[in-house]
């Protein structure tokens, strides 16, 4: 299956590209530079794996939830691209991809991602390990507030790891459910070659979009509304 992923919902530009048993990747974390390097990124990668954006079956976009500005670069080019080359877009969860980072580099049983999301909250999903390290939601994301995560129990921490920059930029989140994870690890922001296989089985499963009719993960539609669980 050859697919292109990109991702830009955080401070990381991240682009990878699946030949074969070949994979291509950059990936930058450089703030507000992703109009800048994005397209150069797709370009050098394609290179590298002797590609054209016709020879692709699908372009795998990180979807989201994450930075407004950061979305829509990535859904923007991912349209452009697919509309040019005749391809269909699989979205695929931002939170997601970082859970199937944490699989595939540790031993994990579940992951709870957390991403600044502003306003005192963050982009939260939790995942079981599925199939092929595939993430299972425990329950879908949402926007979270500096509050404890009731689904989960503090019996099962152990094998249970927390992962995303939320859990950095908001200590005090952390510190409310600690009890929650066995560890924090060290994995931020997500990276696009993990897109890949979750892009492919979805792809497998008919779960794609065209160009036209992609809708970003926003979650919060009026960026500037002040959240009504957040604590000050």
């Amino acid at each position: 299956m050859k697919l292109l992923a990109i991702d830009t919902s955080s401070v990381a530009c991240s682009v990878a590209l699946h030949l074969g048993s070949g994979v291509f990747e950059r990936h930058e974390e450089e703030p507000r530079e992703h109009t800048r390097i994005l397209m150069p990124m797709i370009r050098s990668v394609l290179h590298e794996g002797c590609a054209d954006l016709s020879d692709l079956d699908a372009i795998v976009l990180g979807n989201g939830p994450g930075s407004f500005i950061g979305m829509r670069i990535a859904a923007s080019v991912a349209q452009g691209l697919a509309h040019g080359a005749g391809l269909n877009i699989v979205p695929i969860s931002s939170l997601a991809a970082v859970a199937a980072q944490v699989f595939a580099e540790s031993d994990a049983n579940t992951v709870i991602v957390a991403q600044d999301a502003h306003m005192n909250e963050v982009y939260l999903g939790a995942y079981r390990r599925g199939d092929a390290n595939c993430p299972d939601p425990i329950f879908p994301e949402r926007l979270h507030g500096q509050l404890t995560i009731d689904e989960l129990d503090p019996a099962d921490a152990q094998g249970r790891i927390a992962a995303g920059f939320g859990w950095l930029r908001y200590p005090h989140l952390a510190a409310l459910n600690e009890a929650l994870f066995e560890s924090l690890s060290e994995i931020l922001h997500p990276r696009a070659r993990f897109l890949l296989p979750l892009g492919a089985l979805a792809l497998q499963k008919g779960e794609v979009v065209d160009p036209q009719d992609l809708i970003p993960a926003y979650m919060r539609h009026k960026v500037a509304e002040k959240p009504s669980s957040a604590k000050p």
